[in-house]
Protein backbone atom coordinates (compact mmCIF):
# COMPACT_ATOMS: atom_id res chain seq x y z
CA UNK A 1 0.00 0.00 0.00
CA UNK A 2 1.13 3.32 -0.76
CA UNK A 3 3.02 5.57 1.73
CA UNK A 4 0.24 8.34 0.32
CA UNK A 5 -2.79 5.93 1.76
CA UNK A 6 -0.77 5.75 5.04
CA UNK A 7 0.11 8.95 6.33
CA UNK A 8 3.07 9.76 9.27
CA UNK A 9 1.45 13.20 9.39
CA UNK A 10 -1.66 15.29 9.00
CA UNK A 11 -1.40 19.10 7.42
CA UNK A 12 2.36 18.72 8.28
CA UNK A 13 1.81 17.71 11.77
CA UNK A 14 4.02 14.29 12.45
CA UNK A 15 1.22 11.42 13.68
CA UNK A 16 3.89 10.62 16.06
CA UNK A 17 4.12 14.13 17.88
CA UNK A 18 0.12 14.16 18.31
CA UNK A 19 0.49 10.84 19.60
CA UNK A 20 3.27 11.78 22.39
CA UNK A 21 1.50 15.33 22.76
CA UNK A 22 -1.77 13.64 23.92
CA UNK A 23 -1.04 10.06 24.60
CA UNK A 24 -2.82 6.57 23.18
CA UNK A 25 -5.23 5.08 22.27
CA UNK A 26 -6.20 8.86 20.79
CA UNK A 27 -8.94 9.55 17.61
CA UNK A 28 -7.15 12.12 15.59
CA UNK A 29 -9.14 14.14 12.73
CA UNK A 30 -8.14 15.96 9.83
CA UNK A 31 -10.75 18.51 8.98
CA UNK A 32 -9.25 19.41 5.88
CA UNK A 33 -10.56 16.10 4.62
CA UNK A 34 -14.36 16.84 6.18
CA UNK A 35 -14.41 19.84 4.19
CA UNK A 36 -13.21 18.75 1.09
CA UNK A 37 -15.89 15.77 1.60
CA UNK A 38 -18.68 18.20 2.02
CA UNK A 39 -17.48 20.36 -1.13
CA UNK A 40 -17.23 17.40 -3.65
CA UNK A 41 -20.83 16.43 -2.46
CA UNK A 42 -22.16 20.13 -3.36
CA UNK A 43 -20.11 20.23 -6.57
CA UNK A 44 -21.65 16.90 -7.47
CA UNK A 45 -25.11 18.22 -7.19
CA UNK A 46 -24.36 22.18 -8.95
CA UNK A 47 -27.38 22.85 -10.55
CA UNK A 48 -30.29 22.02 -8.38
CA UNK A 49 -31.27 23.35 -4.63
CA UNK A 50 -29.51 20.89 -2.45
CA UNK A 51 -29.28 20.78 1.58
CA UNK A 52 -27.31 18.14 3.45
CA UNK A 53 -28.43 16.95 5.94
CA UNK A 54 -25.26 15.04 7.96
CA UNK A 55 -26.03 11.89 9.74
CA UNK A 56 -24.70 13.18 13.45
CA UNK A 57 -24.79 9.58 14.78
CA UNK A 58 -21.49 8.44 12.69
CA UNK A 59 -19.18 11.32 15.09
CA UNK A 60 -20.95 13.63 16.99
CA UNK A 61 -18.38 15.68 18.58
CA UNK A 62 -19.56 19.46 19.04
CA UNK A 63 -16.21 20.84 17.10
CA UNK A 64 -16.77 18.05 14.50
CA UNK A 65 -21.07 19.52 13.74
CA UNK A 66 -19.03 23.43 14.14
CA UNK A 67 -16.75 22.35 11.15
CA UNK A 68 -19.40 21.14 9.52
CA UNK A 69 -21.78 23.78 9.70
CA UNK A 70 -19.19 26.17 8.55
CA UNK A 71 -19.04 24.38 5.28
CA UNK A 72 -22.47 24.46 4.45
CA UNK A 73 -24.31 21.77 5.66
CA UNK A 74 -27.19 21.31 8.33
CA UNK A 75 -27.74 17.67 10.53
CA UNK A 76 -29.84 15.08 10.59
CA UNK A 77 -30.62 13.76 14.00
CA UNK A 78 -31.85 10.71 15.48
CA UNK A 79 -32.15 11.54 19.11
CA UNK A 80 -33.57 14.37 21.07
CA UNK A 81 -29.55 14.86 22.38
CA UNK A 82 -28.20 14.89 18.69
CA UNK A 83 -30.81 17.64 18.37
CA UNK A 84 -29.20 19.48 21.06
CA UNK A 85 -25.03 18.68 19.99
CA UNK A 86 -26.47 20.49 16.52
CA UNK A 87 -27.60 23.50 18.26
CA UNK A 88 -25.37 23.81 20.60
CA UNK A 89 -22.80 23.67 17.60
CA UNK A 90 -24.62 26.51 16.48
CA UNK A 91 -27.53 25.12 13.81
CA UNK A 92 -30.84 26.88 13.85
CA UNK A 93 -33.70 24.72 14.17
CA UNK A 94 -34.39 24.61 10.42
CA UNK A 95 -30.87 23.59 9.37
CA UNK A 96 -31.99 20.41 11.35
CA UNK A 97 -34.04 16.87 10.68
CA UNK A 98 -34.47 14.23 13.03
CA UNK A 99 -35.36 11.24 12.09
CA UNK A 100 -36.31 9.21 14.90
CA UNK A 101 -36.97 5.01 15.29
CA UNK A 102 -39.51 4.02 17.70
CA UNK A 103 -39.38 6.57 20.68
CA UNK A 104 -41.96 7.92 22.86
CA UNK A 105 -44.10 10.95 22.05
CA UNK A 106 -42.64 12.80 24.84
CA UNK A 107 -39.53 12.92 22.53
CA UNK A 108 -41.35 13.95 19.36
CA UNK A 109 -43.58 16.87 21.31
CA UNK A 110 -39.77 18.32 22.65
CA UNK A 111 -38.39 18.29 19.07
CA UNK A 112 -41.63 19.92 17.78
CA UNK A 113 -40.94 22.68 20.87
CA UNK A 114 -37.24 23.47 19.57
CA UNK A 115 -38.45 23.77 16.21
CA UNK A 116 -36.80 21.15 14.26
CA UNK A 117 -38.31 19.60 11.38
CA UNK A 118 -39.63 16.05 12.41
CA UNK A 119 -39.52 13.17 10.48
CA UNK A 120 -42.84 10.15 10.87
CA UNK A 121 -41.60 6.54 10.73
CA UNK A 122 -45.11 4.55 11.26
CA UNK A 123 -48.72 5.61 10.90
CA UNK A 124 -49.62 4.98 14.44
CA UNK A 125 -46.92 8.28 14.92
CA UNK A 126 -48.90 10.28 11.81
CA UNK A 127 -52.16 9.39 13.92
CA UNK A 128 -51.02 10.71 17.14
CA UNK A 129 -48.45 13.83 15.71
CA UNK A 130 -51.79 14.48 13.59
CA UNK A 131 -54.46 14.50 16.73
CA UNK A 132 -51.76 17.05 18.89
CA UNK A 133 -50.52 19.03 15.66
CA UNK A 134 -53.10 18.83 12.78
CA UNK A 135 -51.91 20.92 10.29
CA UNK A 136 -50.32 23.21 13.19
CA UNK A 137 -46.46 21.73 12.60
CA UNK A 138 -44.98 20.59 9.05
CA UNK A 139 -43.51 17.04 8.93
CA UNK A 140 -41.81 14.41 6.70
CA UNK A 141 -42.36 11.29 6.40
CA UNK A 142 -40.18 7.99 6.05
CA UNK A 143 -40.53 5.41 3.42
CA UNK A 144 -39.64 2.16 3.45
CA UNK A 145 -39.18 1.28 -0.29
CA UNK A 146 -38.47 -2.17 0.40
CA UNK A 147 -34.93 -2.21 -1.66
CA UNK A 148 -32.17 -4.42 -0.41
CA UNK A 149 -28.88 -2.85 -0.09
CA UNK A 150 -26.07 -1.55 1.84
CA UNK A 151 -22.99 -3.15 2.80
CA UNK A 152 -23.90 -5.61 5.73
CA UNK A 153 -27.49 -6.75 6.87
CA UNK A 154 -27.04 -4.56 9.98
CA UNK A 155 -26.71 -1.37 7.53
CA UNK A 156 -29.20 -2.27 5.15
CA UNK A 157 -32.34 -0.60 6.67
CA UNK A 158 -34.45 0.01 3.34
CA UNK A 159 -35.67 -3.64 3.06
CA UNK A 160 -39.17 -5.40 3.16
CA UNK A 161 -38.21 -6.80 7.16
CA UNK A 162 -36.32 -3.64 8.08
CA UNK A 163 -37.91 -1.96 11.50
CA UNK A 164 -37.73 1.59 9.60
CA UNK A 165 -39.86 4.23 7.70
CA UNK A 166 -43.23 3.10 6.89
CA UNK A 167 -43.96 0.14 3.62
CA UNK A 168 -44.63 1.63 0.20
CA UNK A 169 -47.07 -1.13 0.11
CA UNK A 170 -49.36 1.22 2.81
CA UNK A 171 -49.33 4.69 1.29
CA UNK A 172 -53.27 4.17 0.96
CA UNK A 173 -53.21 3.66 4.70
CA UNK A 174 -50.70 6.68 4.73
CA UNK A 175 -52.80 9.14 3.04
CA UNK A 176 -55.82 8.31 5.20
CA UNK A 177 -54.43 9.17 7.88
CA UNK A 178 -53.22 12.36 6.96
CA UNK A 179 -56.05 13.35 5.53
CA UNK A 180 -58.47 11.87 8.64
CA UNK A 181 -55.85 14.02 11.07
CA UNK A 182 -54.97 16.66 8.80
CA UNK A 183 -51.26 16.77 8.84
CA UNK A 184 -49.36 19.23 7.03
CA UNK A 185 -46.73 16.88 5.20
CA UNK A 186 -43.57 18.99 3.00
CA UNK A 187 -41.23 16.22 2.74
CA UNK A 188 -40.75 12.49 1.90
CA UNK A 189 -37.90 10.33 3.14
CA UNK A 190 -35.99 7.03 1.93
CA UNK A 191 -32.57 5.63 3.26
CA UNK A 192 -31.99 2.34 1.63
CA UNK A 193 -28.62 1.28 4.04
CA UNK A 194 -24.98 1.79 3.89
CA UNK A 195 -21.47 1.21 1.59
CA UNK A 196 -23.85 1.70 -1.66
CA UNK A 197 -21.79 1.97 -4.37
CA UNK A 198 -24.50 1.76 -7.62
CA UNK A 199 -26.26 5.27 -8.89
CA UNK A 200 -29.05 2.91 -9.80
CA UNK A 201 -29.66 1.84 -5.79
CA UNK A 202 -30.11 5.77 -5.25
CA UNK A 203 -32.55 6.28 -8.38
CA UNK A 204 -34.63 3.40 -7.21
CA UNK A 205 -35.17 4.90 -4.15
CA UNK A 206 -36.00 8.51 -5.47
CA UNK A 207 -38.25 7.10 -7.81
CA UNK A 208 -40.30 5.69 -5.17
CA UNK A 209 -40.48 9.11 -3.61
CA UNK A 210 -41.28 10.71 -6.96
CA UNK A 211 -44.15 8.26 -7.91
CA UNK A 212 -45.50 8.57 -4.10
CA UNK A 213 -45.06 12.37 -3.94
CA UNK A 214 -47.80 13.36 -6.62
CA UNK A 215 -49.83 12.20 -3.70
CA UNK A 216 -49.07 15.26 -1.51
CA UNK A 217 -49.44 18.46 -3.20
CA UNK A 218 -47.63 20.93 -0.13
CA UNK A 219 -44.01 19.03 -0.26
CA UNK A 220 -41.18 21.43 -0.49
CA UNK A 221 -38.08 18.77 -0.18
CA UNK A 222 -37.61 15.15 -1.70
CA UNK A 223 -34.74 13.51 1.41
CA UNK A 224 -32.72 10.34 -0.52
CA UNK A 225 -30.73 9.80 2.44
CA UNK A 226 -27.25 8.78 2.39
CA UNK A 227 -25.23 5.53 2.25
CA UNK A 228 -22.06 6.60 0.27
CA UNK A 229 -19.92 3.98 0.36
CA UNK A 230 -15.72 5.02 0.91
CA UNK A 231 -12.81 2.81 0.44
CA UNK A 232 -11.42 1.28 3.44
CA UNK A 233 -8.64 -0.61 1.64
CA UNK A 234 -5.96 -0.41 -1.11
CA UNK A 235 -8.14 -1.08 -4.38
CA UNK A 236 -11.80 -1.04 -2.58
CA UNK A 237 -14.28 -0.14 -4.51
CA UNK A 238 -16.22 3.73 -3.55
CA UNK A 239 -19.44 5.60 -4.87
CA UNK A 240 -18.88 7.39 -8.01
CA UNK A 241 -20.07 10.62 -6.24
CA UNK A 242 -19.91 12.72 -9.74
CA UNK A 243 -21.88 9.67 -11.26
CA UNK A 244 -24.67 9.73 -8.40
CA UNK A 245 -24.85 13.68 -8.78
CA UNK A 246 -25.57 13.68 -12.54
CA UNK A 247 -28.05 10.65 -12.65
CA UNK A 248 -29.87 11.79 -9.80
CA UNK A 249 -29.81 15.06 -10.56
CA UNK A 250 -31.20 14.70 -13.86
CA UNK A 251 -33.87 12.58 -12.35
CA UNK A 252 -34.87 15.50 -9.70
CA UNK A 253 -34.63 17.74 -12.38
CA UNK A 254 -37.80 15.44 -14.61
CA UNK A 255 -39.16 15.41 -11.22
CA UNK A 256 -39.89 18.92 -10.83
CA UNK A 257 -40.96 19.25 -13.89
CA UNK A 258 -43.95 17.13 -14.16
CA UNK A 259 -44.63 18.25 -9.96
CA UNK A 260 -45.02 21.06 -11.32
CA UNK A 261 -42.64 23.25 -9.57
CA UNK A 262 -39.18 23.46 -7.95
CA UNK A 263 -38.28 21.35 -4.48
CA UNK A 264 -35.07 21.19 -2.50
CA UNK A 265 -33.38 17.84 -2.79
CA UNK A 266 -31.80 16.83 1.13
CA UNK A 267 -29.26 14.33 1.49
CA UNK A 268 -28.06 12.02 4.91
CA UNK A 269 -24.30 11.48 4.41
CA UNK A 270 -22.42 10.28 7.40
CA UNK A 271 -19.40 8.20 7.20
CA UNK A 272 -18.91 9.69 3.66
CA UNK A 273 -18.30 13.54 4.92
CA UNK A 274 -16.27 12.22 8.17
CA UNK A 275 -15.11 8.03 7.93
CA UNK A 276 -11.80 8.87 5.84
CA UNK A 277 -10.60 12.24 8.18
CA UNK A 278 -10.29 9.66 11.27
CA UNK A 279 -7.38 7.77 12.19
CA UNK A 280 -7.24 5.77 16.15
CA UNK A 281 -3.54 5.82 17.00
CA UNK A 282 -2.77 3.01 19.68
CA UNK A 283 0.30 1.64 20.75
CA UNK A 284 1.49 -2.13 21.04
CA UNK A 285 1.31 -3.69 24.62
CA UNK A 286 2.99 -6.86 23.70
CA UNK A 287 3.83 -9.21 20.92
CA UNK A 288 2.85 -12.67 21.58
CA UNK A 289 4.06 -15.73 20.17
CA UNK A 290 1.20 -18.82 19.65
CA UNK A 291 1.68 -21.86 17.01
CA UNK A 292 -0.35 -20.58 14.58
CA UNK A 293 -0.74 -16.80 14.84
CA UNK A 294 1.16 -13.94 16.32
CA UNK A 295 -0.91 -11.52 18.37
CA UNK A 296 -0.20 -7.48 18.65
CA UNK A 297 -1.98 -6.45 21.87
CA UNK A 298 -2.68 -2.61 21.73
CA UNK A 299 -3.86 -0.59 24.28
CA UNK A 300 -7.41 -0.42 23.05
CA UNK A 301 -10.08 -2.57 21.49
CA UNK A 302 -13.93 -2.79 20.72
CA UNK A 303 -14.78 -0.24 23.35
CA UNK A 304 -13.26 2.16 21.38
CA UNK A 305 -14.14 0.57 17.70
CA UNK A 306 -16.65 -1.62 17.47
CA UNK A 307 -16.81 -2.01 13.87
CA UNK A 308 -14.77 -4.97 13.33
CA UNK A 309 -16.30 -7.13 15.76
CA UNK A 310 -20.35 -5.73 14.98
CA UNK A 311 -19.70 -5.56 10.95
CA UNK A 312 -16.71 -7.67 10.50
CA UNK A 313 -15.41 -4.31 9.15
CA UNK A 314 -12.34 -3.75 7.55
CA UNK A 315 -9.94 -1.34 9.04
CA UNK A 316 -6.40 -0.72 7.33
CA UNK A 317 -3.72 -0.92 9.99
CA UNK A 318 0.12 0.19 9.48
CA UNK A 319 3.18 0.30 11.69
CA UNK A 320 3.57 4.53 12.17
CA UNK A 321 6.67 3.54 14.42
CA UNK A 322 8.85 1.42 12.56
CA UNK A 323 7.16 1.93 8.74
CA UNK A 324 10.13 0.46 6.54
CA UNK A 325 10.45 -2.83 9.10
CA UNK A 326 10.30 -5.86 7.48
CA UNK A 327 6.97 -7.34 6.71
CA UNK A 328 5.30 -10.05 8.91
CA UNK A 329 1.88 -11.37 9.82
CA UNK A 330 0.19 -10.32 12.67
CA UNK A 331 -3.55 -10.62 14.16
CA UNK A 332 -3.96 -7.21 16.33
CA UNK A 333 -6.04 -7.56 19.00
CA UNK A 334 -7.43 -5.21 21.79
CA UNK A 335 -7.04 -5.38 25.47
CA UNK A 336 -11.07 -6.29 26.65
CA UNK A 337 -11.92 -9.53 27.80
CA UNK A 338 -13.71 -11.03 25.06
CA UNK A 339 -12.08 -11.90 21.35
CA UNK A 340 -11.67 -8.35 20.06
CA UNK A 341 -9.67 -8.63 16.90
CA UNK A 342 -9.23 -5.34 15.05
CA UNK A 343 -7.75 -6.61 12.10
CA UNK A 344 -6.54 -10.39 11.60
CA UNK A 345 -3.47 -11.88 9.64
CA UNK A 346 -2.75 -8.71 8.29
CA UNK A 347 0.50 -7.85 6.93
CA UNK A 348 2.22 -4.85 8.61
CA UNK A 349 6.07 -3.84 9.16
CA UNK A 350 7.50 -5.57 11.78
CA UNK A 351 5.90 -4.24 15.45
CA UNK A 352 7.77 -4.13 18.77
CA UNK A 353 6.53 -3.51 21.81
CA UNK A 354 6.13 -0.09 22.48
CA UNK A 355 4.94 0.92 18.45
CA UNK A 356 2.77 2.98 17.48
CA UNK A 357 0.11 1.69 14.93
CA UNK A 358 -2.22 3.63 13.41
CA UNK A 359 -5.87 1.98 12.41
CA UNK A 360 -7.63 3.85 9.56
CA UNK A 361 -11.10 4.93 8.73
CA UNK A 362 -11.75 5.32 12.20
CA UNK A 363 -13.74 8.87 11.83
CA UNK A 364 -17.27 7.30 11.25
CA UNK A 365 -19.00 5.27 14.00
CA UNK A 366 -15.94 4.83 16.18
CA UNK A 367 -16.04 6.69 19.18
CA UNK A 368 -19.42 7.59 18.57
CA UNK A 369 -20.14 3.65 19.30
CA UNK A 370 -17.59 3.84 21.97
CA UNK A 371 -18.20 2.19 25.74
CA UNK A 372 -17.10 1.90 29.11
CA UNK A 373 -17.09 -1.83 28.40
CA UNK A 374 -14.77 -3.75 31.28
CA UNK A 375 -14.64 -0.53 33.22
CA UNK A 376 -11.90 0.85 30.42
CA UNK A 377 -11.76 4.72 29.85
CA UNK A 378 -12.74 6.47 26.37
CA UNK A 379 -9.89 8.38 24.72
CA UNK A 380 -9.48 11.55 23.70
CA UNK A 381 -9.98 13.00 21.06
CA UNK A 382 -8.61 15.66 18.51
CA UNK A 383 -8.69 17.99 15.75
CA UNK A 384 -6.15 19.03 12.68
CA UNK A 385 -7.24 22.43 11.23
CA UNK A 386 -5.56 24.88 9.24
CA UNK A 387 -2.31 23.27 10.25
CA UNK A 388 -3.11 23.07 13.84
CA UNK A 389 -3.96 20.63 16.41
CA UNK A 390 -7.16 21.27 18.44
CA UNK A 391 -7.90 18.83 21.63
CA UNK A 392 -12.16 18.55 21.22
CA UNK A 393 -12.26 16.14 23.65
CA UNK A 394 -10.49 15.30 26.99
CA UNK A 395 -9.13 11.53 27.88
CA UNK A 396 -11.73 9.91 30.54
CA UNK A 397 -10.49 9.54 34.00
CA UNK A 398 -11.83 6.65 36.77
CA UNK A 399 -13.63 9.77 38.08
CA UNK A 400 -15.39 9.73 34.95
CA UNK A 401 -16.48 6.04 35.39
CA UNK A 402 -18.09 6.45 38.67
CA UNK A 403 -19.67 10.20 38.69
CA UNK A 404 -22.98 8.83 38.13
CA UNK A 405 -23.39 6.53 40.35
CA UNK A 406 -24.70 6.39 43.97
CA UNK A 407 -23.26 4.09 46.30
CA UNK A 408 -25.14 3.10 48.95
CA UNK A 409 -24.32 1.85 52.32
CA UNK A 410 -24.45 -1.75 53.35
Amino acid sequence: MSDRSRPASIQGIPLENIAREFGTPLYVYDGQKIVDQVKSLQEAFDGIPLKIKYATKALSNISILKLIKKAGAGVDAVSIEEVRLGMMAGFSPSEIMYTPSGVGFDEIREAVNLGVMINLDSIPLIRQFGEKYGDTVPACIRINPHIMAGGNIKISVGHKASKFGISIELLPEILDAVKEYNVRIVGLHVHTGSDILDAEVFLKGANVLFDAAKNFPDLRFIDCGGGFKVAYKEGDPETDIKEVGEKVSSAFKDFCKSYGRELELWLEPGKFIVSESGFLIVQSNVVKEAPTVTFVGVDSGLNHLLRPMLYDAYHDVYNLSNPEGKENTYSVVGYICETDTIAANRSLAEVNQGDLLVIKNAGAYGYSMASNYNSRLRPAEVLVLDGEVHLIRKREIFEDLIKNQVIIDL
